[in-house]
């Protein structure tokens, strides 16, 4: 019975694939490989802004009146000291009529005052007269001065609100829409009438996350601080803004709702080639709208820079395989820089010239021996420029 058990094990035996067929035959994976060089790249990081006008003015009306006049199209740009609404000036011219009318109703009882104090002394010094009827003169003078101190105030204070009546831009900008139409009666206490904001000019406002803002800072801090980079913007439908900015304040404090840092970029905004000035939509920055911040390094900077399918990433962060001199691919954990879809900028892990596996990332395995050849090469091929 033994003897039989042995003979059909002996036979399953014979019918088994040899070792190498069970292990595949294949011999090592086939991977495609790039050198790892140095060249010139332009840092970026990206964060969203918003655009801001650099001045902003609420237009008010300083007194009480009917409002007569619009002198300007809303949504158009106006010079600073342009005259935008009249108000009705009736009122404030008799006002100020009134005013002066005063003024010459004290200098007349003030000069008659200053003759009753002449004659009160030459009274005094000749005996006809008494030391109270001198000192009720004093009195009186001074008290003609005093009224006719408070009817010239009384004439600046009318003269004021009658300028009043005429508002002019206090700055040149793009005035939006006006609340009030000719007609209505305004006051101090009306909403503001219109609004007028700076073009040129804008403000990129935009908040950067703590531990980026110390990224940034390792990173050029050394270089020369925010001197060291531009500010671009790239607009909603993804077109990049020709204007490039710079960084004109950071703030001293990281919020503490958000644990993110405020900073603030001037960026020009000149008038639209072909476009008049004056007209709406003559300039492409608006104020309010969204943007997507770019901040990039003045100066290129040499960096290792490798194909963005290079790179895995797993539990422990990103890594490449790199196939040292005996052809096996080792793992190294990389540090990225700039990433776009076609490269990744590395700044640590990787060392210039070394072989960083491109293809065939899924078929390996730390220390596995590799057949590689370079990008676009078939394994086994000599290389270009060659003979086989």
């Amino acid at each position: 019975m033994r003897i039989r058990v042995a003979v059909v094990l002996l036979g399953l035996a014979g019918l088994a694939p040899p070792a190498h067929a069970q292990m595949g035959g294949g011999g090592p994976p086939a991977v495609s490989f790039v050198e790892a060089r140095r060249q010139p790249v332009t840092e970026s990081t990206e964060f969203i802004g918003r655009i801001e006008a650099i001045g902003r003015v609420d237009i008010r009306a300083r007194i009480t009146g009917f409002l007569e006049e619009r002198l300007f199209e809303e949504g158009s740009e106006v010079e600073e000291g342009k005259l935008l609404y009249r108000i009705e000036r009736a009122p404030y011219e008799a006002q100020l009529d009134q005013a002066r009318a005063n003024v010459a109703s004290a200098e007349a009882t003030l000069a008659n005052a200053r003759t009753a104090l002449a004659r009160a002394r030459e009274l005094r010094v000749t005996g006809a007269g008494t030391q109270v009827a001198l000192d009720n003169a004093v009195a009186q003078e001074r008290t003609g001065q005093a009224a006719l101190l408070g009817a010239q105030a009384a004439v600046r204070v009318a003269e004021i609100n009658l300028a009043y009546t005429e508002i002019s831009a206090p700055l040149a900008g793009a005035i939006g829409r006006s609340t009030y139409t000719p007609g209505n009666v305004v006051s101090p206490s009306s909403e503001a009438l219109a609004t007028i904001v700076s073009q040129d000019p804008m403000r990129v406002a935009f908040t950067v996350p703590s531990r980026a803002a110390g990224e940034l800072r390792a990173r050029y801090e050394a270089r020369g601080g925010r001197n060291a980079v531009v500010i671009r913007i790239r607009r909603a439908d993804g077109t990049l803004y020709a204007q490039q900015g710079t960084v004109t304040f950071i703030d001293t404090q990281v919020s503490r709702d958000t644990d993110t840092l405020l900073l603030r970029a001037n960026m020009p905004n000149p008038v639209v080639s072909g476009a008049y000035q004056g007209l709406t939509g003559a300039r492409e920055l608006v104020d309010g709208q969204f943007v997507t911040v770019l901040v990039e390094g003045a100066e290129p900077v040499q960096s290792i820079v490798i194909p963005r399918s290079a790179v895995a990433q797993d539990q422990q962060g990103f890594f490449v395989y790199v196939i040292d001199a005996e052809n096996k691919a080792q793992r190294r954990n990389i540090r990225m820089g700039t990433s776009t879809a076609d490269s990744a900028t590395i700044e640590s892990g990787v060392n210039e010239g070394d072989r960083v596996v491109t293809e065939g990332i899924q078929r390996i395995r730390p220390g596995q021996v590799v057949n590689p050849a370079p990008a676009g090469q078939r394994p086994g091929q000599p290389p270009a420029g060659r003979p086989g």
